[in-house]
């Protein structure tokens, strides 16, 4: 059997290989130009899918009444009386509490009283030995006269008779005097009120041995009351320019006072550096009890018109205060610079860089960039609440 042999053409081999690079060339292309195509598609629907990010904003406005300055403070009263003992002595009764309503003259703690009464007791007998020697001296002065007259006494004798009754006399009003400030010490043994108030503290108690002019007792006048607040070294002159002064308590929302500047301390306190200020209150009524925490609100600090924005509505860059101005044309948003003045609870004053009617976000500021679009989410929520008025007003229509 004769074996067939088969032979390969290299010519044809090379036109194999031509052919088929080049249907890989073709297939290459091909798909280089879907994924353009469909990159250039995707960047065309974002760009007409762009992003409309939601905030809310307000139309600022122009105010003659600016942002106050809030003080808290403690209701106290105007008068304060720290009173103490007049002698030295043991504390034998405490007669009040802490908070007893007294009277003046009422009495508030007693010493014992054995040692002025024995003071007292050798006043008087240095009286009575005194009102002896007055008589004596004085009987001795009338004898000398009386032997004067009959040549049996010089004058010089009469002299004397008369200068020892004089000193007699004088002992005696010493003596006198002597015994009224040991009666006076034996009544300072008990402690009076000095005036109408009640008491806020007590610093002793039965058994203790005080001194003369220690305080051991305070008591608050009944009457007048003023708040003492802390004003900040920075604040001092704004509290000053304040044209009017409103005091509440937090036990009586609702309800105010008038209040004056009475009292503003010279320096500062050595551990809170703050300045003490005491605003006295007008007409106070018996709501005001000592001790309850005040609000002083200083009205119109600025003494001039601005604008009023919440805080949220500031974003600071590099410590510069700037605000998100929305054109309600375009709906774009774009930064603008402000000029900050006075903080109270959650509002501030601009004093520049806005105009009164221009749009600024307030809520959403920190997600913004320059020439992004927005909605007003306070305009949406109005736009929808009209609908429904308007909705239900259709099915009720007959």
């Amino acid at each position: 059997m004769k074996a067939t042999m088969h032979t390969t053409d290299p010519r044809r081999i090379r036109r194999v290989d031509h052919a088929q690079r080049a249907m890989t060339r073709r297939f290459s292309l091909v798909a280089l130009a879907i994924t353009c195509l469909s990159a250039g598609c995707a960047k065309k629907n974002e760009a007409v899918h762009e992003e409309v990010r939601p905030v809310r904003a307000t139309v600022v406005g122009v105010s003659n009444g600016t942002v106050g300055a809030t003080y808290s403070g403690e209701i106290q009263a105007r008068y304060e009386s720290k009173l103490g003992f007049q002698t030295s002595g043991r504390i034998v009764a405490r007669l009040v509490e802490v908070g007893s309503a007294v009277r003046r003259g009422q009495p508030l703690m007693r010493l014992d009283p054995a040692q002025e009464t024995l003071h007292v007791a050798a006043a008087v007998a240095d009286v009575d030995a005194a009102k002896s020697r007055v008589a004596q001296n004085r009987i001795d002065l009338q004898r000398t006269e009386q032997l004067l007259t009959r040549n049996f006494a010089s004058q010089a004798e009469v002299d004397q008779a008369r200068l020892a009754l004089s000193q007699s006399e004088s002992q005696l009003q010493s003596a006198l005097a002597q015994q009224q400030i040991k009666v006076n010490q034996r009544g300072y043994t008990t402690l009076l009120a000095d005036r109408d108030g009640v008491v806020t503290s007590i610093a002793a108690e039965a058994g203790q041995v005080v001194s003369p002019g220690q305080a051991v007792v305070t008591v608050a006048a009944d009457g007048e009351r003023e708040v003492v607040v802390s004003i900040a070294e920075s604040r001092v002159d704004e509290l000053r320019r304040a044209k009017s002064l409103q005091v509440s308590v937090w036990a009586q929302p609702g309800k105010s006072y008038a209040g004056s500047l009475r009292e503003l301390a010279p320096d500062t306190d050595s551990v809170t550096r703050t300045y003490s200020a005491r605003i006295a209150v007008r007409n106070p009524d018996a709501a005001l009890r000592l001790g309850m925490t005040a609000s002083v609100l200083a009205a119109d600090v600025d003494g001039a018109s601005a604008i009023r924005l919440p805080l949220t509505a500031i974003y600071d860059k590099q410590g510069q205060p700037l605000v998100w101005v929305l054109n309600s044309q375009t709906t774009q948003v774009g930064t603008r610079a402000v000029k900050l003045g006075a903080v109270q609870n959650d509002q501030v004053i601009v004093t520049s860089g806005l105009a009164a009617g221009e749009t600024v976000v307030t809520a959403g500021v920190h997600m913004l960039v320059a020439g992004q679009k927005v909605k007003n989410v306070e305009s949406i929520a109005s736009a929808a609440k009209t609908a429904g008025t308007t909705e239900v007003a259709m099915k009720d229509k007959p």
